[in-house]
């Protein structure tokens, strides 16, 4: 791969991965994932909240999410 297709991380980005670097099982790795996975998950909900209750999103925009098919269409090559 070429160094030009390398990205720098970022401050958030190396602190994840120093402290997967401390993970001496995968019990404690699993452990530090729900973490990660619970915090962005809350934040999600939040952002759904404030969606909400700024009326972007009510229960009929949510009935209509379960009907919609947002596919990418095939491209049949010829």
């Amino acid at each position: 791969m070429a160094a030009s297709s390398y990205t720098s991380l970022n401050s958030a980005q190396l602190h994840i991965l120093e402290m997967m670097g401390r993970c001496n099982s995968e019990a404690s790795l699993d452990a530090l994932k729900d973490v990660l996975c619970r915090f962005y998950a809350e934040k999600a909900q939040e952002e759904m909240d404030r969606l909400w209750d700024e009326g972007v999103v009510n229960e009929q925009i949510i009935e209509d999410w379960k009907n919609e098919h947002m596919r990418t269409p095939y491209i049949h090559a010829e």
